[in-house]
């Protein structure tokens, strides 16, 4: 008798029901608590991946950029944001004639690094490699015009740009401009860049830069990389448009140029 009452207080159907509600309900409140992670923090892992990966991806591969004036009109507008492929010049290949390209000035167009708070240094350069802020005041877009060994001249007696011997139709300037109103007679150094705005009445280009040191001739390290795409507005959504204008001029001759053309 002992034996079969002990046996019956430890029947586990007993004790199961001697839990009851009460421990069904706490193995409930169990479940839901661990079930549920707070959304805000799974919110700024995704985010904050993004983020990093955006930035890596505009660090190595494509960086876009606002821009901030009309001196590439009418190729570019003022708020346009555009692609730079930071590839296209890293595989043996260089800037060409005609490219669109993205490069930082500093010791060509601008003297020094302006100096600034470093913290909020660091926010504008992370707004401007997502293309949400102007580019540093070191940053710059032209057109190239003379690549290392190019005499490039202004102008001839039809107002044209000539690019060793070989006057330009620059179809891309904008409508009323003149090629340059600022005669010139230049021999572009090796690795180095002749550069000018489309826009050449607003742009401030190589040709401001040539009693400076450098002569506004840019170094072709300094070159971020081509503007290939418009990405922003939806409306503009397109390539940069190319040009044919540089196919009919030779390469600069093996000797270099004859007197009368200096850098």
């Amino acid at each position: 008798m002992d034996t079969e009452a002990q046996h019956t207080e430890r029947d586990p159907s007993s004790d199961t029901d001697s839990s009851g509600p009460e421990e069904g309900s706490r193995s409930a409140r169990v479940s839901d608590d661990s079930g549920r992670s707070p959304s805000w923090r799974r919110t700024a892992l995704v985010g904050g991946a993004c983020v990093a990966f955006l930035l890596l991806l505009s660090h190595f591969v494509i960086q876009p950029f606002l821009i901030p004036s009309g001196s590439m009109e009418p190729t570019l507008q003022v708020g346009d944001r555009i692609l730079v492929n930071k590839l296209a010049y890293r595989f043996g290949s260089e800037p060409a004639r005609g490219d669109v390209v993205v490069f930082d000035g500093t010791g060509s167009f601008v003297r020094e690094e302006p100096q600034g708070n470093p913290v909020t240094g660091l926010l504008h350069d992370g707004a401007a490699a997502l293309g949400l802020a102007e580019p540093d005041e070191t940053d710059f877009v032209k057109r190239v015009v003379g690549v290392g060994g190019d005499r490039v001249v202004c102008c001839d007696k039809d107002g044209r740009i000539t690019v060793n011997g070989v006057p330009v139709q620059e179809r891309y300037v904008m409508l009323g401009d003149r090629p340059s109103s600022v005669p010139f007679d230049i021999v572009v150094p090796q690795d180095r860049l002749w550069v000018m705005g489309d826009h050449r009445s607003q742009s401030s280009d190589s040709r401001d830069h040539l009693g400076e040191p450098g002569g506004g001739m840019v170094p072709v390290d300094k070159v971020v990389g081509r503007a290939d795409w418009i990405a922003w507005p939806f409306g503009r959504w397109s390539t940069v448009p190319g040009t044919d204008a540089f196919g009919a001029v030779p390469s600069p001759p093996a000797g270099g140029h004859g007197a009368g053309a200096h850098g």
